[in-house]
Protein backbone atom coordinates (compact mmCIF):
# COMPACT_ATOMS: atom_id res chain seq x y z
CA UNK A 1 0.00 0.00 0.00
CA UNK A 2 1.10 3.60 -0.48
CA UNK A 3 2.41 5.68 2.42
CA UNK A 4 -0.56 7.07 4.33
CA UNK A 5 -0.54 8.79 7.73
CA UNK A 6 -3.77 9.04 9.72
CA UNK A 7 -4.74 12.67 10.30
CA UNK A 8 -1.72 13.91 8.32
CA UNK A 9 -1.15 15.08 4.78
CA UNK A 10 1.97 13.78 3.04
CA UNK A 11 3.37 15.55 -0.03
CA UNK A 12 6.89 16.34 -1.35
CA UNK A 13 9.44 13.56 -0.79
CA UNK A 14 12.98 12.39 -1.63
CA UNK A 15 14.83 9.12 -1.17
CA UNK A 16 18.21 7.59 -0.42
CA UNK A 17 19.25 3.96 -0.65
CA UNK A 18 21.66 2.31 1.79
CA UNK A 19 22.55 -1.36 2.07
CA UNK A 20 19.40 -2.60 0.36
CA UNK A 21 17.06 -0.33 2.30
CA UNK A 22 15.16 2.62 0.85
CA UNK A 23 14.98 5.66 3.13
CA UNK A 24 12.08 7.97 2.35
CA UNK A 25 12.04 11.57 3.57
CA UNK A 26 8.80 13.48 3.16
CA UNK A 27 6.89 16.55 4.20
CA UNK A 28 3.88 16.05 6.41
CA UNK A 29 1.58 18.17 8.55
CA UNK A 30 -1.76 17.84 10.35
CA UNK A 31 -4.78 17.92 8.09
CA UNK A 32 -6.59 21.28 8.09
CA UNK A 33 -9.59 20.80 5.79
CA UNK A 34 -10.71 24.41 6.29
CA UNK A 35 -7.47 25.68 4.69
CA UNK A 36 -5.18 23.03 3.17
CA UNK A 37 -2.48 25.63 2.46
CA UNK A 38 -1.83 25.87 6.21
CA UNK A 39 0.08 22.61 5.91
CA UNK A 40 3.05 24.42 4.39
CA UNK A 41 3.69 26.40 7.57
CA UNK A 42 3.37 23.36 9.83
CA UNK A 43 5.59 21.02 7.81
CA UNK A 44 8.26 18.78 9.26
CA UNK A 45 10.45 16.17 7.56
CA UNK A 46 9.29 12.62 8.20
CA UNK A 47 11.21 9.39 7.67
CA UNK A 48 10.20 5.88 6.65
CA UNK A 49 12.08 2.82 5.40
CA UNK A 50 11.22 0.02 2.98
CA UNK A 51 12.82 -2.83 1.10
CA UNK A 52 10.31 -2.74 -1.78
CA UNK A 53 8.97 0.87 -1.95
CA UNK A 54 5.51 -0.49 -1.11
CA UNK A 55 5.50 -1.48 2.56
CA UNK A 56 6.84 1.34 4.74
CA UNK A 57 7.94 1.39 8.37
CA UNK A 58 7.44 4.92 9.70
CA UNK A 59 10.26 6.17 11.94
CA UNK A 60 10.58 9.36 14.02
CA UNK A 61 10.79 12.68 12.19
CA UNK A 62 14.30 13.76 11.24
CA UNK A 63 13.99 17.56 10.91
CA UNK A 64 11.69 20.25 12.22
CA UNK A 65 11.66 24.00 12.71
CA UNK A 66 14.56 25.58 14.54
CA UNK A 67 14.32 27.55 17.80
CA UNK A 68 12.44 30.84 17.90
CA UNK A 69 14.32 33.56 16.07
CA UNK A 70 16.27 31.18 13.83
CA UNK A 71 16.17 31.33 10.04
CA UNK A 72 14.00 28.17 9.85
CA UNK A 73 11.79 28.62 12.90
CA UNK A 74 8.50 28.30 10.94
CA UNK A 75 8.88 25.13 8.88
CA UNK A 76 11.29 22.78 7.11
CA UNK A 77 10.55 21.94 3.50
CA UNK A 78 11.75 19.87 0.58
CA UNK A 79 15.35 18.76 0.18
CA UNK A 80 17.67 16.05 -1.05
CA UNK A 81 19.99 13.48 0.56
CA UNK A 82 23.41 12.52 -0.85
CA UNK A 83 26.53 10.80 0.52
CA UNK A 84 28.85 13.31 2.17
CA UNK A 85 32.44 13.38 0.84
CA UNK A 86 33.77 13.07 4.41
CA UNK A 87 31.56 10.08 5.18
CA UNK A 88 27.98 9.66 6.27
CA UNK A 89 25.17 11.57 4.66
CA UNK A 90 24.19 15.16 3.90
CA UNK A 91 20.76 16.69 3.48
CA UNK A 92 20.14 20.04 1.87
CA UNK A 93 16.71 21.27 2.90
CA UNK A 94 14.50 24.34 2.62
CA UNK A 95 13.67 26.50 5.63
CA UNK A 96 11.42 29.49 6.24
CA UNK A 97 11.44 31.79 9.24
CA UNK A 98 9.17 34.09 11.19
CA UNK A 99 11.32 37.18 10.55
CA UNK A 100 9.77 37.43 7.07
CA UNK A 101 6.45 35.73 7.99
CA UNK A 102 7.64 32.56 6.26
CA UNK A 103 7.84 34.29 2.88
CA UNK A 104 11.62 34.06 2.24
CA UNK A 105 13.03 30.64 1.41
CA UNK A 106 16.61 29.65 2.14
CA UNK A 107 18.55 26.39 2.03
CA UNK A 108 20.32 24.72 4.92
CA UNK A 109 22.53 21.68 5.46
CA UNK A 110 22.20 18.80 7.91
CA UNK A 111 24.54 15.84 8.50
CA UNK A 112 23.89 12.25 9.56
CA UNK A 113 25.95 9.12 10.11
CA UNK A 114 23.02 6.71 9.78
CA UNK A 115 20.17 8.53 7.91
CA UNK A 116 18.18 8.49 11.15
CA UNK A 117 19.68 11.17 13.39
CA UNK A 118 20.42 14.52 11.75
CA UNK A 119 22.32 17.59 12.99
CA UNK A 120 21.88 20.98 11.35
CA UNK A 121 25.01 22.81 10.21
CA UNK A 122 26.00 25.59 12.64
CA UNK A 123 26.47 28.12 9.81
CA UNK A 124 23.05 27.63 8.22
CA UNK A 125 21.66 28.76 5.87
CA UNK A 126 24.32 27.69 3.39
CA UNK A 127 22.71 28.74 0.08
CA UNK A 128 20.69 31.91 -0.50
CA UNK A 129 19.31 33.53 -3.64
CA UNK A 130 21.63 35.98 -5.40
CA UNK A 131 19.89 39.17 -6.62
CA UNK A 132 22.16 39.30 -9.68
CA UNK A 133 19.96 36.63 -11.24
CA UNK A 134 17.10 35.83 -8.90
CA UNK A 135 14.00 37.59 -7.66
CA UNK A 136 14.05 38.79 -4.06
CA UNK A 137 10.92 39.19 -1.96
CA UNK A 138 8.62 41.77 -3.56
CA UNK A 139 4.96 41.34 -2.70
CA UNK A 140 4.01 43.67 -5.53
CA UNK A 141 5.44 41.07 -7.95
CA UNK A 142 4.98 37.63 -6.33
CA UNK A 143 3.68 36.14 -3.09
CA UNK A 144 7.01 34.83 -1.76
CA UNK A 145 10.73 34.61 -2.48
CA UNK A 146 11.30 31.28 -4.21
CA UNK A 147 14.55 29.51 -3.30
CA UNK A 148 13.61 25.98 -2.36
CA UNK A 149 13.60 22.25 -3.16
CA UNK A 150 17.37 21.73 -3.73
CA UNK A 151 18.31 18.65 -5.74
CA UNK A 152 22.01 17.76 -5.52
CA UNK A 153 24.14 15.90 -8.07
CA UNK A 154 27.87 15.14 -7.77
CA UNK A 155 29.79 15.75 -10.99
CA UNK A 156 32.62 13.24 -10.61
CA UNK A 157 34.64 14.81 -13.44
CA UNK A 158 35.01 18.10 -11.57
CA UNK A 159 34.40 16.79 -8.01
CA UNK A 160 31.79 19.51 -7.61
CA UNK A 161 28.30 19.21 -6.22
CA UNK A 162 25.60 20.90 -8.28
CA UNK A 163 22.36 22.07 -6.65
CA UNK A 164 19.27 22.62 -8.81
CA UNK A 165 16.79 24.90 -7.09
CA UNK A 166 13.25 26.19 -7.52
CA UNK A 167 13.75 29.91 -8.15
CA UNK A 168 12.47 32.92 -10.10
CA UNK A 169 14.22 35.27 -12.48
CA UNK A 170 14.64 38.90 -11.40
CA UNK A 171 13.21 40.25 -14.68
CA UNK A 172 10.31 39.72 -17.05
CA UNK A 173 6.59 39.07 -16.77
CA UNK A 174 5.93 38.13 -13.11
CA UNK A 175 3.75 35.20 -14.23
CA UNK A 176 6.57 33.74 -16.33
CA UNK A 177 9.69 34.09 -14.15
CA UNK A 178 10.02 30.49 -13.00
CA UNK A 179 13.54 29.07 -13.46
CA UNK A 180 15.73 26.25 -12.19
CA UNK A 181 18.42 27.96 -10.13
CA UNK A 182 21.95 26.63 -9.88
CA UNK A 183 24.79 26.60 -7.35
CA UNK A 184 28.02 24.61 -6.98
CA UNK A 185 30.06 23.45 -4.00
CA UNK A 186 33.14 21.31 -3.30
CA UNK A 187 31.97 20.29 0.17
CA UNK A 188 28.17 20.89 0.45
CA UNK A 189 28.73 23.70 2.96
CA UNK A 190 30.27 26.51 0.89
CA UNK A 191 28.31 27.34 -2.25
CA UNK A 192 28.76 29.60 -5.27
CA UNK A 193 25.45 30.69 -6.76
CA UNK A 194 25.34 31.09 -10.53
CA UNK A 195 22.76 31.87 -13.20
CA UNK A 196 19.85 29.48 -13.78
CA UNK A 197 20.28 26.37 -15.89
CA UNK A 198 16.66 26.55 -17.03
CA UNK A 199 15.67 30.04 -18.12
CA UNK A 200 12.09 31.36 -18.02
CA UNK A 201 9.84 29.16 -20.14
CA UNK A 202 6.45 30.66 -19.28
CA UNK A 203 6.09 29.08 -15.82
CA UNK A 204 5.25 30.94 -12.62
CA UNK A 205 7.57 28.47 -10.97
CA UNK A 206 9.22 25.11 -11.69
CA UNK A 207 9.34 23.27 -8.39
CA UNK A 208 10.59 20.01 -6.84
CA UNK A 209 13.31 19.41 -9.45
CA UNK A 210 15.07 16.11 -9.94
CA UNK A 211 18.16 15.68 -12.15
CA UNK A 212 19.59 12.26 -13.05
CA UNK A 213 21.70 10.56 -15.72
CA UNK A 214 20.20 7.76 -17.79
CA UNK A 215 21.17 6.14 -21.08
CA UNK A 216 23.54 8.85 -22.23
CA UNK A 217 21.40 11.86 -21.29
CA UNK A 218 20.72 14.09 -18.32
CA UNK A 219 17.06 14.22 -17.35
CA UNK A 220 15.35 17.08 -15.52
CA UNK A 221 11.96 16.63 -13.88
CA UNK A 222 10.02 19.48 -12.33
CA UNK A 223 6.43 20.13 -11.33
CA UNK A 224 4.02 22.99 -11.88
CA UNK A 225 0.30 23.42 -11.25
CA UNK A 226 -1.98 24.54 -14.06
CA UNK A 227 -2.26 28.09 -12.67
CA UNK A 228 1.55 28.48 -12.88
CA UNK A 229 1.43 27.61 -16.59
CA UNK A 230 -1.26 30.04 -17.71
CA UNK A 231 1.20 31.91 -19.94
CA UNK A 232 2.06 28.73 -21.85
CA UNK A 233 -0.26 28.14 -24.82
CA UNK A 234 -2.15 24.90 -24.52
CA UNK A 235 -0.85 24.09 -21.03
CA UNK A 236 -3.80 23.52 -18.75
CA UNK A 237 -2.69 20.57 -16.65
CA UNK A 238 -0.94 19.87 -13.38
CA UNK A 239 1.79 17.31 -12.98
CA UNK A 240 5.47 16.56 -13.52
CA UNK A 241 7.25 17.76 -16.64
CA UNK A 242 10.37 16.42 -18.31
CA UNK A 243 13.36 17.89 -20.16
CA UNK A 244 16.63 16.36 -21.38
CA UNK A 245 20.16 17.55 -22.08
CA UNK A 246 23.52 16.20 -23.21
CA UNK A 247 25.19 18.18 -20.40
CA UNK A 248 24.48 18.33 -16.68
CA UNK A 249 24.10 22.12 -16.74
CA UNK A 250 22.04 22.26 -19.93
CA UNK A 251 20.67 23.39 -22.28
CA UNK A 252 17.61 21.28 -21.38
CA UNK A 253 14.99 20.78 -24.10
CA UNK A 254 11.46 20.02 -23.03
CA UNK A 255 9.88 16.64 -23.76
CA UNK A 256 6.34 15.44 -23.19
CA UNK A 257 5.30 15.53 -19.50
CA UNK A 258 5.96 12.46 -17.41
CA UNK A 259 2.38 12.89 -16.26
CA UNK A 260 -0.02 15.79 -16.45
CA UNK A 261 -3.80 16.00 -16.17
CA UNK A 262 -6.60 18.44 -15.55
CA UNK A 263 -7.63 16.82 -12.29
CA UNK A 264 -4.35 17.50 -10.43
CA UNK A 265 -4.30 13.86 -9.36
CA UNK A 266 -0.52 13.28 -9.16
CA UNK A 267 2.32 15.69 -8.41
CA UNK A 268 5.98 15.88 -7.50
CA UNK A 269 7.09 12.78 -9.39
CA UNK A 270 10.53 11.23 -8.84
CA UNK A 271 12.02 8.59 -11.15
CA UNK A 272 13.96 5.74 -9.54
CA UNK A 273 16.59 3.80 -11.46
CA UNK A 274 16.92 0.27 -10.06
CA UNK A 275 18.19 -3.12 -11.22
CA UNK A 276 14.66 -4.19 -12.11
CA UNK A 277 13.99 -1.14 -14.29
CA UNK A 278 12.57 2.35 -14.02
CA UNK A 279 9.72 3.40 -11.78
CA UNK A 280 8.16 6.59 -10.50
CA UNK A 281 6.77 7.65 -7.15
CA UNK A 282 4.51 10.69 -6.79
CA UNK A 283 2.15 12.07 -4.24
CA UNK A 284 -1.57 11.90 -4.75
CA UNK A 285 -2.70 15.51 -4.75
CA UNK A 286 -6.44 15.85 -5.43
CA UNK A 287 -9.27 13.35 -5.73
CA UNK A 288 -12.15 13.54 -8.21
CA UNK A 289 -14.03 15.88 -5.83
CA UNK A 290 -11.09 18.29 -5.74
CA UNK A 291 -10.10 17.47 -2.15
CA UNK A 292 -6.49 16.89 -1.13
CA UNK A 293 -5.55 13.23 -0.75
CA UNK A 294 -2.05 13.75 0.66
CA UNK A 295 -0.44 10.34 0.37
CA UNK A 296 2.27 8.71 -1.72
CA UNK A 297 1.73 6.28 -4.58
CA UNK A 298 3.19 2.84 -4.94
CA UNK A 299 5.90 2.59 -7.62
CA UNK A 300 4.58 3.13 -11.15
CA UNK A 301 6.61 1.48 -13.94
CA UNK A 302 8.21 3.92 -16.39
CA UNK A 303 9.17 3.34 -20.02
CA UNK A 304 12.02 5.15 -21.80
CA UNK A 305 11.99 5.67 -25.57
CA UNK A 306 14.95 5.87 -27.91
CA UNK A 307 14.78 9.68 -27.89
CA UNK A 308 14.87 9.77 -24.07
CA UNK A 309 11.14 10.39 -23.55
CA UNK A 310 9.78 8.98 -20.29
CA UNK A 311 6.21 7.71 -19.95
CA UNK A 312 4.23 5.94 -17.27
CA UNK A 313 2.88 2.54 -18.27
CA UNK A 314 -0.76 2.83 -19.26
CA UNK A 315 -1.97 0.29 -16.70
CA UNK A 316 -1.07 2.36 -13.65
CA UNK A 317 -4.07 2.78 -11.28
CA UNK A 318 -3.78 6.49 -10.43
Amino acid sequence: MSLQLAGQWVWDFWLAQDRGLWHLFYLHAPQTPDDPDKRHFAATVGHAVSTDLVRWDVLPDVLGPGPAGSWDDVATWTGCVVPHPDGGWAMLYTGVGSAEDGLVQRIGLARSADLRTWVKHPQNPVVEADPRWYEMLNLDVWFDQAWRDPWVVLDASSVLFHAFITARSNAGDPNQRGVIGHATSPDLASWVVGPPIRSPQGFGYMEIPQVFYLEGRWHLLFSAPAWAQEARPGSHCTGTLHAISDRLTGTYREMSPLFCDGQESLYGGKVLVADDGLSCLAFRYLDTAGDIVGELTDPIPVNIAADGALTLVESHPY
